[in-house]
């Protein structure tokens, strides 16, 4: 959160004006709540810190999508003179998503973390995304030793961090498959921006470097 937040407060002042100062200071201080209720480990849950969770990812996808319009603008009524800052603004609108939906994927699978690191198995909810470690226990040894059923794996922030960066690179599932309808609208919403992003940004920025 505090390197999604230093990306979007330094975007280039013309893209967002003062509010690429508001919302992060707005995410930083949803935090704080989170931050005290669980100050070492996640071992803390209840329906208000869920909701804040999962708000909080929500708001910081909801204002990175706002900046990536304002560039998509900005390219469309060719007000977006510097190539070059283009070209940066628009790796750090990427990196930022990546964080974002790494954070709400992670917030959203199998009953959030909490429950992932301290529920039963049977006890867990319906899993949204089915990653290989789920289905290796058949696997060699080596492999299997690894595997969900064997070592009762629970997949952690890192898990879902390579599930966005893969699927903000590929624009598709890798070796990580949605399962719910959510976890699929979701990575699809992340892939599209990805694309245009890549496709129309960064394009068009590379075009006007001087």
């Amino acid at each position: 959160m505090l390197a999604a937040a230093a990306l979007y407060a330094t975007l280039p002042s013309e893209l967002l004006s003062v509010f690429r100062y508001i919302a992060p200071a707005v995410e930083l201080a949803l935090l704080i709540p989170l931050v005290a209720a669980n100050p070492y480990r996640l071992t803390r849950q209840n329906h208000v810190l869920r909701a804040v969770s999962l708000g909080l990812a929500g708001l910081l996808i909801l204002t990175n999508t706002v900046a990536f319009g304002s560039l998509v603008r900005q390219l469309v009524d060719s007000s977006a003179k510097n190539g070059s800052r283009l070209l940066v603004a628009a790796l750090q609108v990427w990196l930022t998503n990546i964080i974002a939906f790494a954070i709400l994927f992670w917030e959203l699978d199998r009953g959030g973390p909490v429950a992932r690191s301290r529920a039963k198995r049977a006890e867990l909810a319906a899993a949204d995304f089915r990653f290989s470690q789920d289905e290796d226990d058949d696997a060699s040894s080596e492999v299997s030793r690894r595997a969900a059923k064997t070592s009762d794996w629970r997949p952690r922030f890192v898990d879902y961090f390579y599930v966005s960066i893969t699927n903000s690179c590929a624009f598709s599932p890798t070796d990580t498959m949605p399962l719910s309808p959510r976890a699929k609208m979701l990575m699809a919403v992340e892939a599209i921006e990805a694309l245009l992003t890549s496709v129309l940004v960064i394009a068009r920025a590379v075009s006007q470097l001087k």
